[in-house]
């Protein structure tokens, strides 16, 4: 049985995307930060028929999200699909605030780097290696449009955030040869606030395609 890991998974787009590679044979890990919530997600793929499993995990803890892959590949067998995507929580407080491009400091960004850009190259380069060894394996990693699009409202974001799609894209062209497929997703929408074209399901058929065609380095989804 073939296994999905789903960074910063939700009752979104996260289940969603379980769902939908559920529904084809996956086993699927679950990451996130509330353990709570990842019994309730996990309880609902059960009940779908789904094999499902949920590991705690903060992406700004590397030493714990290792251990939590770990821990996934013990339990449900090694990765072979690996989706990031973690909620960008917090981001209208204090601690964190989103920065318009004029006013962009060191400061204001390190945060942003730390947990999207150090976040999915530990996570990445913890399944790569055996992806690379097994001659098979797709690493889809999700952002805001913020990475490919012009937003100056969301400086400090955006800078983060295409460092990480540049990484993805240089993966793409680097393991063509290895039998390995990476991909960004950068999403211009507002999930679940709109017709069926904003629905989490809708959006996580995308994920099907791109893992079945591995045609595109980058799939853009805008219902803006």
């Amino acid at each position: 049985m073939p296994t999905i890991a789903i960074v910063g998974a939700g009752p979104g787009l996260g289940l969603s995307i379980a769902r939908r590679f559920g529904r084809e044979g996956f086993a699927v890990a679950l990451l996130s930060r509330n353990q709570a919530k990842l019994d309730d997600l996990v309880g609902q793929l059960t009940q779908d028929g789904v094999t499902a499993a949920g590991f705690t995990a903060d992406v700004l803890d590397r030493p714990a999200l290792v251990n939590a892959l770990t821990r996934a590949e013990a339990q449900l067998g090694p990765i072979d699909v690996l989706e990031y995507s973690p909620a960008p929580a917090g981001r209208q407080n204090a601690v964190n605030p989103i920065v318009e491009a004029l006013d962009v400091t060191v400061e204001s960004i390190q945060p942003e780097i730390e947990y999207y850009v150090y976040g999915a190259v530990t996570a990445i380069q913890h399944v790569l290696p055996g992806m690379i060894e097994r001659g098979t394996g797709t690493l889809l990693v999700t952002t805001g449009a913020s990475s490919a699009l012009v937003f100056p409202r969301m400086g400090n974001i955006g800078l983060a955030t295409a460092a990480l799609r540049n990484w993805v894209l240089a993966l793409n062209a680097s393991l063509a040869d290895k039998g390995v497929y990476a991909a960004h997703v950068p999403l211009a929408t507002f999930i679940g606030r709109g017709g069926p074209e904003t629905q989490a399901d809708t959006i996580a058929e995308i994920y099907w395609e791109l893992y079945t065609k591995r045609d595109q380095a980058e799939r853009l989804y805008s219902t803006l």
